[in-house]
C-alpha cells in the first residue's frame, strides 16, 4: 500500500463550525478524562506501602488492571449511551482521540518523551475520521461524517487510482483545513543509487553546504520576527485575560507564528526542490536533533528546523527519484576528503579546511559534505575516488 496525504483549506459555514467548536471542546474532555485515569492509577502504584500522603489519596482497588486503549474504548461505549454530547460525536472520531492518548504514552516509553499533560481551553485544534463514505470529494465538497457536505478549496485534483480513507480536520489562526489520506493499492519500488553523488552538511552559518560547492546561508525566519513578536505578546499581556481585544491579540500572535512556519516550510521546499535537480544520490548527517535542540544554541537551531528539511528533502527524493540515505556523523569536520586522514578538532571560527598533510584547501563545510558524500558512497557499495 501506499499513501500520501493532501490538505485542503475549508470553507464552512457558521453552523458548521459551531459544530466544529464542539467537537473540539468534546474532544479535549474525553482525552483529560482518559488521561486522568490513566494518571490516577500510576500514581496509586506509587504511594508509599508504609505511609500515606498527607496531600492526596488514591483508592484504587490493587487488582483493578492498567487502563489502556481497549479498556477505554469500552468505558466510552458505555458513556456514550448516557451523555448527549457524547452521542453528537462520531463514535470512531472519539476512539481517534484515545488512540492519540495511546501513542503519547508509547512515545513516553520508548522514545524518551516527557509525561502526557492535560489539555487547557482551546489546545485541542484537530480531530479525525478513520473511515469515510463513497468519494467523500466531490464537486467542491467534501463529506464528512455525521457533519454532512462542507465546502472546501480544492486546489488539485486526486491523483487517479487513489482512494481517500481517512480526514483529519485542523484548526488554525488562518481558518479551518481538513487533510485527506489518499491510498493506493500498489507497491512502488524505492529508488536505487545511481547517477551523481551529493553530500550534504547542515548548520548555522551555512545553512546547507553541499559536496559540489553550494553554499546557502541560513534564514533567520524566527529571529527576524522575535521583535515584532515581543511586541505582540506585550499587547497580550496587558489585556485582561478573556476579554475580546485579549482574544484579537493572541491570535495576533498566533498568525505570526503561522506565517513564520510557513515561510520556513515553504524555503524548505524549494531548496530541496534545488538539490534534487540533476542528482542521483543525496546523503545527509544523521544527527541527533533533539540533543541540538536542547543545547546553547538550541532556538536557532529550531529556527533552522533541519528535522523539517531532512524530512521534506527525503519526500522530494522519493517523489524524483532520488537515492536519499542518512550517514554517520562523527568527525565529518575533523577528516579531509582528498586523503582520509584526520586533521583534529577545529574551533566554530575556523571556516576553512586545510591539511596539513595533503595540503587540500576548501570551505569547511564543504569539506564535511565531501566527507558525508564519500561515507554515503561506501554504504551503498560504490567506488569512492578521492580528489585531486
Amino acid at each position: 500500500m501506499f499513501n500520501l496525504t493532501d490538505e485542503f483549506k475549508l470553507k464552512p459555514t457558521q453552523n458548521q463550525i459551531a459544530t466544529f467548536e464542539e467537537w473540539l471542546e468534546t474532544h479535549r474532555r474525553v482525552y483529560n478524562h482518559a488521561l486522568a485515569e490513566r494518571k490516577d492509577w500510576y500514581k496509586s502504584r506509587s504511594c508509599e506501602v508504609n505511609a500515606c500522603s498527607l496531600h492526596s489519596c488514591y483508592i484504587i482497588p490493587a487488582d483493578a488492571p492498567r487502563p489502556t486503549f481497549a479498556s477505554q474504548c469500552k468505558s466510552l461505549t458505555a458513556a456514550r449511551k448516557e451523555n448527549e454530547c457524547l452521542q453528537r460525536v462520531n463514535a470512531q472520531s472519539l476512539q481517534q482521540t484515545l488512540r492519540r492518548l495511546e501513542k503519547a504514552f508509547v512515545n513516553m516509553w520508548e522514545q524518551n518523551h516527557g509525561f502526557p499533560r492535560f489539555k487547557k481551553p482551546g489546545r485541542m485544534r484537530s480531530f479525525s475520521f478513520p473511515q469515510l463514505g463513497q468519494n467523500p470529494l466531490s464537486n467542491g465538497y467534501v463529506k464528512l461524517p455525521v457533519i454532512g457536505a462542507v465546502k472546501v478549496r480544492q486546489s488539485r485534483s486526486i491523483p487517479d487510482g487513489g482512494v481517500i480513507k481517512q480526514a483529519c480536520v485542523v484548526k488554525r489562526v488562518s481558518g479551518w483545513y481538513v487533510m485527506l489520506t489518499v491510498q493506493w493499492d500498489v507497491n512502488p519500488p524505492s529508488p536505487m543509487p545511481h547517477g551523481k553523488a551529493v553530500g550534504i552538511d547542515v548548520g548555522l552559518t551555512s545553512f546547507v553546504a553541499t559536496s559540489n560547492g553550494l553554499l546557502v546561508k541560513r534564514p533567520r525566519f524566527f529571529v527576524d520576527a522575535e521583535r515584532q513578536l515581543k511586541l505582540l505578546q506585550q499587547r497580550v499581556y496587558r489585556k485582561r485575560i478573556g476579554s475580546n481585544n485579549w482574544k484579537k491579540a493572541v491570535k495576533k500572535v498566533a498568525s505570526l507564528h503561522e506565517y513564520v512556519a510557513n515561510c520556513r516550510k515553504d524555503w524548505h521546499r524549494k531548496l530541496s526542490q534545488q538539490i534534487c535537480s540533476d542528482t542521483g544520490m543525496v546523503f545527509v548527517e544523521d544527527l541527533n536533533l533533539i540533543g541540538l535542540s536542547r543545547g546553547m544554541l538550541g532556538k536557532h537551531c529550531l529556527d533552522a528546523g533541519f528535522g523539517q528539511f531532512f524530512n521534506i528533502l527525503e519526500q522530494t527524493c522519493f517523489k524524483r527519484g532520488v537515492y536519499f540515505q542518512k550517514v554517520n556523523a562523527r568527525k565529518t569536520s575533523q577528516i579531509c576528503p582528498n586523503c582520509n586522514v584526520e586533521t583534529g578538532k577545529k574551533e566554530l571560527k575556523e571556516r576553512t579546511h586545510v591539511c596539513s598533510n595533503c595540503g587540500y584547501t576548501t570551505d569547511r563545510d564543504i569539506a564535511a559534505a565531501q566527507v558525508v558524500a564519500i561515507r554515503g558512497l561506501a554504504a551503498v557499495g560504490h567506488t569512492v575516488k578521492m580528489r585531486g
